[in-house]
Protein backbone atom coordinates (compact mmCIF):
# COMPACT_ATOMS: atom_id res chain seq x y z
CA UNK A 1 0.00 0.00 0.00
CA UNK A 2 1.37 3.29 -0.69
CA UNK A 3 1.45 6.43 0.98
CA UNK A 4 -0.87 7.94 -1.24
CA UNK A 5 -3.13 5.31 -0.40
CA UNK A 6 -2.52 5.99 3.52
CA UNK A 7 -2.70 9.33 3.16
CA UNK A 8 -6.14 8.90 1.37
CA UNK A 9 -7.49 6.35 3.46
CA UNK A 10 -6.38 8.64 6.93
CA UNK A 11 -8.20 11.74 5.30
CA UNK A 12 -11.20 9.77 4.36
CA UNK A 13 -11.16 8.71 8.30
CA UNK A 14 -11.20 11.90 9.19
CA UNK A 15 -13.68 13.61 7.40
CA UNK A 16 -15.90 10.50 8.46
CA UNK A 17 -15.66 12.10 11.89
CA UNK A 18 -16.60 15.46 10.36
CA UNK A 19 -19.51 14.40 8.71
CA UNK A 20 -20.40 12.25 11.81
CA UNK A 21 -20.40 15.57 13.70
CA UNK A 22 -22.86 17.23 11.57
CA UNK A 23 -25.48 14.51 12.12
CA UNK A 24 -24.97 14.01 16.08
CA UNK A 25 -23.24 16.78 17.55
CA UNK A 26 -24.32 19.76 19.60
CA UNK A 27 -24.29 23.55 18.76
CA UNK A 28 -20.86 23.39 20.16
CA UNK A 29 -19.57 20.18 18.15
CA UNK A 30 -20.89 21.79 15.29
CA UNK A 31 -19.25 24.98 15.29
CA UNK A 32 -15.59 23.39 16.19
CA UNK A 33 -15.97 21.11 13.35
CA UNK A 34 -16.74 23.75 10.67
CA UNK A 35 -13.40 26.26 12.02
CA UNK A 36 -11.29 23.09 11.75
CA UNK A 37 -12.90 21.30 8.64
CA UNK A 38 -11.73 24.70 7.23
CA UNK A 39 -8.27 24.59 8.57
CA UNK A 40 -7.94 20.50 7.66
CA UNK A 41 -9.05 20.94 4.21
CA UNK A 42 -6.79 24.36 4.03
CA UNK A 43 -3.81 22.02 5.31
CA UNK A 44 -4.76 18.69 3.48
CA UNK A 45 -4.63 21.01 0.15
CA UNK A 46 -1.22 22.31 0.79
CA UNK A 47 0.21 19.28 1.61
CA UNK A 48 -1.09 17.61 -1.90
CA UNK A 49 -0.03 20.40 -3.58
CA UNK A 50 3.20 20.32 -2.41
CA UNK A 51 3.35 16.54 -2.71
CA UNK A 52 4.20 15.56 0.64
CA UNK A 53 0.99 13.22 1.21
CA UNK A 54 2.18 11.99 4.73
CA UNK A 55 -0.84 10.80 7.13
CA UNK A 56 1.19 11.82 9.67
CA UNK A 57 1.88 15.51 8.83
CA UNK A 58 -1.91 16.55 8.93
CA UNK A 59 -2.72 16.69 12.18
CA UNK A 60 0.43 18.59 13.82
CA UNK A 61 -0.24 21.10 10.59
CA UNK A 62 -3.68 21.35 11.92
CA UNK A 63 -3.01 22.46 15.09
CA UNK A 64 -0.31 24.60 13.69
CA UNK A 65 -2.73 26.48 11.77
CA UNK A 66 -5.19 26.84 14.62
CA UNK A 67 -2.53 27.79 16.59
CA UNK A 68 -1.40 30.71 14.25
CA UNK A 69 -5.70 31.92 14.62
CA UNK A 70 -6.06 31.48 18.09
CA UNK A 71 -6.66 35.26 18.47
CA UNK A 72 -9.78 34.43 16.54
CA UNK A 73 -11.22 32.73 19.04
CA UNK A 74 -12.49 32.96 22.55
CA UNK A 75 -11.08 30.77 25.47
CA UNK A 76 -14.55 29.10 25.41
CA UNK A 77 -14.57 28.32 21.71
CA UNK A 78 -11.07 27.38 22.23
CA UNK A 79 -11.81 24.65 24.69
CA UNK A 80 -14.58 23.15 22.51
CA UNK A 81 -11.79 22.91 19.48
CA UNK A 82 -9.20 22.02 21.70
CA UNK A 83 -11.68 19.02 22.81
CA UNK A 84 -12.34 18.04 19.04
CA UNK A 85 -8.69 18.18 18.00
CA UNK A 86 -8.52 15.21 20.66
CA UNK A 87 -10.92 13.48 19.01
CA UNK A 88 -9.56 14.01 15.63
CA UNK A 89 -6.07 13.38 17.41
CA UNK A 90 -7.70 9.96 18.39
CA UNK A 91 -7.75 8.76 15.17
CA UNK A 92 -4.76 6.36 14.34
CA UNK A 93 -2.58 7.40 11.64
CA UNK A 94 -2.65 4.20 9.13
CA UNK A 95 0.96 2.36 9.22
CA UNK A 96 2.31 1.17 5.83
CA UNK A 97 2.79 -2.13 6.12
CA UNK A 98 6.65 -3.74 5.89
CA UNK A 99 7.26 -4.46 2.08
CA UNK A 100 7.86 -8.54 1.74
CA UNK A 101 10.85 -9.86 -0.51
Amino acid sequence: MGFQHLFQDYVSALEQLFDDIVVTGTDDELFASGYLRGHFDLVVAQLELHEQADAAAIMPAVRQSVEQAKHELSPTDMAHIQALLQRLASVAVPAAEPVQQ
